[in-house]
Parts: structure tokens; C-alpha cells; sequence
């Protein structure tokens, strides 16, 4: 059968399920919700997609024929829906009048396709139908295709990526999440090849000419960019959770068993939500599916019972992935089953509520890998999740989590660490202050209330406040309605009859804005005098007190719960940094990382930290040396080029080889993740401070691993990236050879990024060249691209420019808007401010030029650092033997 006839029968079978389509009454049709942000016309209401489509891998490119069930609403003579580069034909509207053709027109630059009909359409319901052509891309976005190399030689997958707003190049239809609708999709394709979508496949059936016609189940109501399809030559393993979902992984042949880890989490995961939202896993199966490659704006999204995963988020090869990379795969399994409730199930309205989703699963992901893996002690991580939004969160170019989104642009750069960081430690926050049982209840309550439906921010409060005496939607409008960091100063203390009574005020944490009027919110405290019970209270209007059970040193912010900075007066500073040893880890953390934050910021002696960290050594918790050591390298960074820096790194190994020497290099059976990780780390930044003997068994446990000796996986990476930064051309090219006879994409993929991390600029221009063939794999390039701008801003974001319409098409749609930018944030050349600023101006829409602002405003303060702090660092070093 050829592909015409096959495509008229599809319209002919379509037209057929849908020829009794009657008008509804007008009391029946949907209702338009005229307060939430459209880019179409609120006129027409899409309810069920059937959807057939055949796609031409080597052609790069596919037909398809689909039929809309949809409601008009509003008089029109229009209706206007999204589409990307796609042509139409054969377009009919059917209803109570009989069959309309219209005219079609496109709109390239608003991503839409108008039908034109000679007449106007009353309200009621009718049936779209149209056979349509579209593109397969190579980057991911929209239905993409990946290359990659087996035993058996080069291979294609298909895969499809809709979020935020791509699914118009897959399907015409109303992109928007508040458009749910239902859909039938069936597929065309090669009778050898595993197609895979969101519901189970209903049937297949032989189609001619080596191909079949694969019909999936109908799918629930759901929002466009959760749409999935999959094609290729895959492998899937299956097993059962306990309330009777079938859980599945799907890997290119050969590779499925790399997913065990994953399948066996899945179940784990999927029967903790199934009790912790009250609402079991609606769908009959949930799959996920790995893919080679990665990409520069995700690594896994949470299609709707078909979650698509890149390899390495998904895969463990016990010859190459870490400790480290178990944890990923895990945490990553976990955030996006989140999604299948919190985002799937309700969805956000528009992607102003964006935070919604990412949010909540990035706070679900931590609390449930901290429940079932204790082990791996990942709580302690909440700060670092937290220290990462305020990064962010403190620069004047900031936003509020609930952020308004005007255009698809605006809605790719809403992907961000406010979105995703301060949301979950927002959440995390408010979870604590309100209590673990009350706060579930809460959830539940929303979940049971829009299921199947569309939510913005407040739903959400209304359930949190349900049967609440505590003013949660209050805080959490206070939090997430206007950007930025509280500051809670600690003042005078007075001891009496064994109680501590503290006056706190509440100003505002900034880095670049010292002289700024400080936003009012309401913060919830939670503080203790050290070694006594904790005690809470709520500061508003900018002051409070609280009053503790005890005399001694007060920790505020006892537990990190809270999303504030805490700035202690010079006496308090002092009584609680000789308790420092007392404190519990994570506070250990929260008091390092405000210090080091208000000292670089100059709101505190930087001093203060290098002496608070004094008492840091080899019995410290790991990931308290973690921290330290992460410190030690910012420090190294900003003296790049520093006369200083050579005293500065005598200090620094000074501190940190009595720890790598107590830890050694041969991992131990009792080693925990932290221990690991801690390893990794510390052999990796003694390296980079160019401490002599640590490169020198680097590069003998190099020629070790080249000589084919064995190696744990974190040893590996640990020396390969060492080496990789620190290579001669002849080590420069062992690396080459190894990425070119890499056995896997995952490994290769892993090895042309170490090309591209080389300190020496020659062979940094070499990777770069490298990057513009097709060698590395298209969609591995723009990585190893971002990777050389780490130590070479300058040298790559010039090269990039000249480059820049090769490179655009190395990189995803949903990341241009910020990646150039990128290429030059880690500079500290002033004349960087001028090139992000005129590249924007020339390439990018005003409202899309967060990203640029951003890194444009790190420069500056990054100067700022170097030009204020340094010399009181190397004062410090000076009077303390540095």
C-alpha cells in the first residue's frame, strides 16, 4: 500500500468514527475561561485529537492526518490554531450544516494556522479534519530524530519533546496547557520497530510494503505538551507495582538492562505516591524511555504515562556510572512521577503557575529519595538546593516564582532555578512551618478537587488553608507573588530564669543593590539556643522577638528550613561560631553558607568565614567538607590570573590533603555516597590547584586505565577529567581516541565533553573545531561548546559569535534565548557586559532577554568580589601563615 492510499484510507476511517457528530446545545458546550493568557482566539474549544501519523526517518520528515472534535463557542468565521511548519490539504469542516472547506493560511511568526470559512460558524460542535506534513529535527523539540552508533552500525530513533510549546510540530492543535483534550493516536511505521506512546498499544496491524499501523489507547484528558510518541529499534522490560500499574523502561537494543535500576525504582516510587497523594496512578501503564544524546534545556520530561529520559539520566553501566549517577537516576525517576499528579493530572493554567509543577516535584523528588533511600543521607542537600535559588534570587534582574508569561520565549526562560529551587525550598518551608500531616491532607485536598482539570497558584493555597489556623496562603503569597531573600538580623539577646529572649528584624538579602529599600514579608522563624529545643515564631512588619529555653549561643534558622539569609551581630556571630562543632551538620551548612554569602557580598568580614571554617578537617561530615572545599575553588577562580593565587593554593592544599589523605584514594565497602562523592571532589580540586602529587598518580592511574587495568567508576571520572583538564596534546588525542572508540552513546557522550574541559586554549580551540563536526553527534556539540566556556569565556563566546549560525542549529529552540549568554557568564572581563548586551539587542526580543541580564549582572558582581574581597583574603592569609 502505498503512502497516499494509506493516508486516505486513515481520513476515510476518521471521517467515519465521526459522522454522527451532532451540535451540541449552547447549555452543553464548554466555557471559555476568559481570565487566563491565550495567544488564539477564545472562540473555539478543541475536546478530542484522533491522530494518525507516518513518519519518513531518513526523509526527515512525516505526514499525518488528524480530526478535531471541537466546540465553537463564539461566532466566527475563523478558527485559528498553533502549527509549525507544516503544509495542509484535503481540509474539511463537518456539522449540523453539512461539510465546509475552508481556506488555510499560515502565520510563521505567531506559530499559527488560520481556516477560513465563507460563512459563520454558530456555536455548536464540529469535526476538523486535515491531512498535514511536518519536519523531524535533530535537536529536541517537537519529533526529533537521534543518531547513534551500535555494534551493528549507525542507527535512527524518533523521539517527541512538547514542553513547553512544541507540540504544533507534531499535531495542529491549541498549544496551550489550558486546552486538555483527548487523544487517539495511531502511527504508521516499520514492522521491525517499537512504537510507544502514552497509552498501551489497543492493536497493530499489517499495513504493506514492511509497515504496520500501530493504534495506542485512548488517552485521558490532558494538556498538548504531554503528548508522547517513540520510535525505533528498542527493547522493554516490564514489572508490576503493587496497586497493579505496569511499570516500564525502554532502551535502544541491547541496553535495556542498563534500566533495572530504574524499573525496580519506578515501582518503589509509584506505590509511595499512590499513598501520598490519596490518588492512585490513573493511567494502565507508565514507561520510561531512555534516549542517546542530551540536551542543553532538560534531561528528562514527564509525558503523561511516557516518560522520556536521556541516557544518562536514565542508564547505569556498572563500568562507568558513579554513586553519583545512581542517586541522579533515582532523584530524576522521581521528580518526574511527581509530575504524573502535580503537573499531569492538574495542570497549571498557563506557564505563569509554571513553578506549580516544577516546584512541587523538585521538593516531592528529595522528600521521597531522602524516605526510601536514607542511606544516602540526601536531606542534608536542602541547603545546597537553597543556597542555588538565592544565587539567583539576589541579583536586581530576579523575578517572582508566579511570574507572568506573555509569549512562548518568555515561557522557555520561566525554566529556571526561581522556578525550580525556590519553589521546592518555598514549599519545603511552608511544609515545615505548617506540619508534615496537616501539609499531605492539604495536598490531597487539591489533588481530589482538579484532577482532569487546570489550576493557578491559589487553588492550591485555598487546600493548604483548608481547616488551617496558620495564615499559610498569607506567607506563601508573601514568598512567591514578589521576588527576592529576607534577611533576618539577629540582635540583642537577654537571658532570664533560664530563657533566651532574641529581637530579630527582617531586611533583605542582596548582592548588587546595597542601598535598596527592603520588601516586607511574613517569615517563619524557627530558632533554638544550642543544644535546647527548638522554638518558632512568625516575624512581620520587619521585627520580632522570640523567646528560647536556655542560655548560650542562638542558632536561628535551626533545621535550614527557612528561605531567609540570617545575618548575626558581631557578638552573636561570635558566641555561635565557637558552637560551631556542636551544631548539627546541616546547620553546620546553613551558617557556612550565610557567611560566606553576606562576606562576599560585603555584608559581613569575609574573614568571618575563612575563620568559622577553621575547625573544618578529615572528621567533619562529609558534606560539610563538601562545602568547603567547593568554597576554596570559588576562591581559586576569581584569583585566575591573581599574583596572589600561588599563596592562595599553598593555603587551600595546606587544608585539604589531610583529608584526601585520611579518605586515600581506593574506595572503600563502607564508603557512603557522600564518601564518594567527597573523593571525587577532593582529588579533583587539589588537581586543579595543581597540587604535584595528586596529578602525578592522576596520570599514572591514567596510563593504568589506558593500559586496560580496572577502575571504579568514580575513579575513572574522577581521573579522566583531571587529565582532561590538565592534558598535553599527546594525552589530549589518548582522550580523542577513547571518545572515538567509546562503546556506548553515554560513554562517548561523556568522553567529548572531557575534550572540550582542557585549561590550555590550543587544545580548547581543538575540541571547539571538533564540536562543529558531525563526529561528536549532533546533539553532544553545544554541550562541549558550554563546557570550554567554563575556563575560557571570553576566547569561546568570540568564537561562538563567529560561529553563530552553525551553532544555532546545535542547539534547541527552547534554549537559545539563554545559551550565549551562557558562553560568557563565568567571565570576569568587563568588555564581556558590552558583547552580551549587543548580541541580545541584535538577536533577541526585548522580552526575552532575562537570561542576558542575568549573566550580565553575575559579571558585575563577580568583579565587584575580586576587586573588594580579595585583598581581605589575602590579608587573612598573610596574618594566618596562608
Amino acid at each position: 500500500m502505498s503512502r497516499i492510499l494509506s493516508l486516505a484510507i486513515a481520513a476515510a476511517l476518521a471521517g467515519q468514527a465521526h459522522a454522527a457528530t451532532k451540535p451540541a446545545a449552547a447549555s452543553a458546550l464548554p466555557r471559555i475561561d476568559t481570565t487566563t493568557t491565550t495567544q488564539l482566539p477564545r472562540t473555539t474549544v478543541p475536546l478530542h485529537y484522533t491522530v494518525e501519523v507516518t513518519p519518513h526517518a531518513q526523509d526527515m520528515n512525516f505526514d499525518g492526518v488528524v480530526s478535531i472534535d471541537l466546540a465553537v463557542v463564539n461566532p466566527t468565521k475563523t478558527i485559528t490554531l498553533n502549527a509549525i511548519d507544516m503544509a495542509f490539504s484535503q481540509t474539511s469542516l463537518k456539522g449540523a450544516g453539512g461539510a465546509l472547506t475552508p481556506q488555510v493560511s499560515i502565520d510563521a511568526a505567531n506559530q499559527t494556522a488560520t481556516f477560513t470559512f465563507d460563512k459563520e460558524l454558530k456555536p455548536g460542535r464540529y469535526v476538523l479534519s486535515t491531512h498535514y506534513t511536518g519536519k523531524i529535527g535533530t535537536q529536541a523539540v517537537g519529533i526529533f530524530a537521534l543518531d547513534y552508533d551500535t555494534k551493528d552500525g549507525k542507527k535512527r530513533a524518533l523521539y517527541t519533546q512538547f514542553e513547553n510549546s512544541d507540540a504544533r510540530r507534531f499535531i495542529p492543535s491549541w498549544d496551550e496547557p489550558n486546552y486538555k483534550a483527548v487523544f487517539d493516536l495511531s502511527a504508521v511505521v516499520p514492522k521491525d520497530q517499537m512504537a510507544v506512546s502514552n497509552m498501551p498499544v489497543k492493536s497493530s496491524a499489517d499495513a504493506g510494503n514492511g509497515m504496520k499501523r500501530v493504534t495506542f489507547g485512548t488517552s485521558p484528558k490532558m494538556s498538548t505538551y504531554l503528548l508522547f510518541f517513540g520510535l525505533g529499534d528498542f527493547d522493554r522490560r516490564t514489572t508490576k507495582a503493587a496497586g497493579g500499574t505496569e511499570i516500564g523502561v525502554i532502551a535502544q537494543k541491547g541496553m535495556v538492562s542498563q534500566a533495572d535500576f530504574a524499573l525496580e525504582s519506578g515501582a518503589k516510587i509509584i506505590n509511595e505516591y499512590n499513598d501520598y497523594f490519596g490518588v492512585k496512578y490513573p493511567l494502565p501503564k507508565l514507561d520510561n524511555i531512555a534516549a542517546p544524546g542530551q540536551s542543553q534545556f532538560f534531561s528528562a520530561m514527564e509525558n503523561w504515562g511516557a516518560i522520556f529520559t536521556f541516557e544518562y539520566a536514565l542508564l547505569l553501566d556498572p563500568k562507568v556510572s558513579t554513586e553519583g549517577n545512581k542517586i541522579g537516576v533515582f532523584t530524576t525517576d522521581a521528580h518526574e512521577m511527581a509530575h504524573q499528579w502535580f503537573g499531569d493530572l492538574v495542570t497549571m493554567r498557563w506557564w505563569d503557575d509554571l513553578w506549580l509543577n516544577e516546584g512541587f516535584a523538585s521538593w516531592m523528588e528529595g522528600r521521597t529519595t531522602a524516605k526510601l533511600h536514607p542511606e544516602w543521607e540526601t536531606a542534608i542537600n536542602m541547603v545546597f538546593v537553597r543556597e542555588g535559588a538565592m544565587g539567583r534570587d539576589s541579583v536586581a534582574t530576579t523575578h517572582p516564582v508566579v511570574q507572568h508569561v506573555e509569549t512562548v520565549e518568555q515561557a522557555s526562560q520561566a525554566f529556571d532555578t526561581i522556578t525550580y529551587s525556590k519553589g521546592e525550598s518555598v514549599i519545603h518551608m511552608l511544609e515545615n512551618y505548617l506540619g508534615e500531616n496537616a501539609w499531605r491532607a492539604g495536598v490531597r485536598r487539591y489533588i481530589k478537587k482538579h484532577a482532569y482539570s487546570n489550576t493557578v497558584s491559589d487553588d492550591f493555597w485555598n487546600a493548604m488553608d483548608e481547616g488551617s489556623k496558620m495564615p499559610i496562603k498569607d506567607i506563601a503569597h508573601d514568598f512567591t507573588l514578589q521576588p527576592g531573600i529576607p534577611q533576618i538580623d539577629v540582635g540583642s539577646a537577654t537571658c532570664s530564669n533560664g530563657k533566651t529572649t532574641v529581637q530579630l528584624t527582617q531586611g533583605e538579602f542582596t548582592r548588587d543593590r546595597p542601598d535598596k529599600t527592603p520588601l516586607r514579608w511574613r517569615v517563619p522563624v524557627l530558632a533554638q539556643v544550642v543544644g535546647h529545643p527548638d522554638s518558632r515564631t512568625l516575624v512581620r512588619d520587619g521585627k520580632g522577638s522570640i523567646t528560647l529555653q536556655g542560655c548560650g549561643p542562638v542558632l536561628v534558622n535551626a533545621g535550614q528550613a527557612g528561605y531567609y539569609r540570617t545575618h548575626y551581630s558581631a557578638d552573636q556571630f561570635a558566641a555561635i561560631s565557637k558552637a560551631f562543632a556542636q551544631l548539627k551538620p546541616i546547620d553546620q551548612l546553613g551558617l557556612m553558607s550565610d557567611t560566606w554569602s553576606l562576606g562576599t557580598a560585603g555584608r559581613q568580614p569575609i574573614a568571618d568565614y575563612l575563620e568559622l571554617t577553621r575547625s573544618i578537617n578529615a572528621d567533619s561530615k562529609p558534606q560539610v567538607q563538601q562545602s568547603f572545599v567547593g568554597s576554596l575553588a570559588t576562591i581559586n577562580a576569581y584569583k585566575k590570573n591573581d599574583a596572589n593565587r600561588g599563596a592562595f593554593q599553598s593555603y587551600a592544599v595546606k587544608r585539604l590533603r589531610p583529608m584526601l589523605d585520611k579518605l586515600g584514594w581506593e574506595q572503600q565497602a563502607s564508603d557512603s555516597a557522600a564518601v564518594k562523592a567527597l573523593r571525587m571532589t577532593l582529588i579533583g580540586t587539589l588537581g586543579d590547584m595543581g597540587d604535584a602529587a595528586t596529578l602525578a598518580e592522576a596520570r599514572k592511574r591514567f596510563a593504568t586505565l589506558q593500559a586496560g587495568g580496572a577502575m571504579t567508576p568514580e575513579m575513572r571520572r574522577t581521573v579522566l577529567g583531571m587529565v582532561g583538564a590538565k592534558a598535553t596534546p599527546a594525552e589530549w588525542d589518548q582522550l580523542h581516541a577513547m571518545a572515538k572508540s567509546a562503546p556506548t552513546p553515554m560513554v562517548k557522550s561523556q568522553m567529548y565533553s572531557l575534550l572540550a574541559g582542557a585549561e590550555d586554549q590550543a587544545l580548547t580551540q581543538k575540541a571547539l573545531d571538533l564540536a562543529l563536526t558531525d563526529e561528536p553527534g549532533a546533539t553532544v556539540s553545544a554541550g562541549m561548546i558550554r563546557g570550554a566556556a567554563f575556563d575560557h569565556p571570553d576566547m569561546v563566546f568570540d568564537w561562538a559569535m563567529a560561529h553563530r549560525g552553525q551553532i544555532d542549529k546545535l542547539v534547541d529552540a527552547s534554549s537559545l534565548s539563554r545559551y550565549y549568554a551562557g558562553l560568557g557568564s563565568s567571565s570576569f572581563d568587563p568588555a564581556m557586559i558590552g558583547k552580551i548586551r549587543a548580541y541580545a539587542e541584535k538577536y533577541l526580543a526585548p522580552t526575552s532577554r532575562r537570561e542576558s541580564e542575568t549573566a550580565i549582572a553575575n559579571i558585575e558582581y563577580r568583579i565587584k568580589v575580586r576587586r573588594e574581597q580579595l585583598p581581605a583574603i589575602d590579608a587573612w592569609l598573610a596574618k594566618n601563615g596562608g
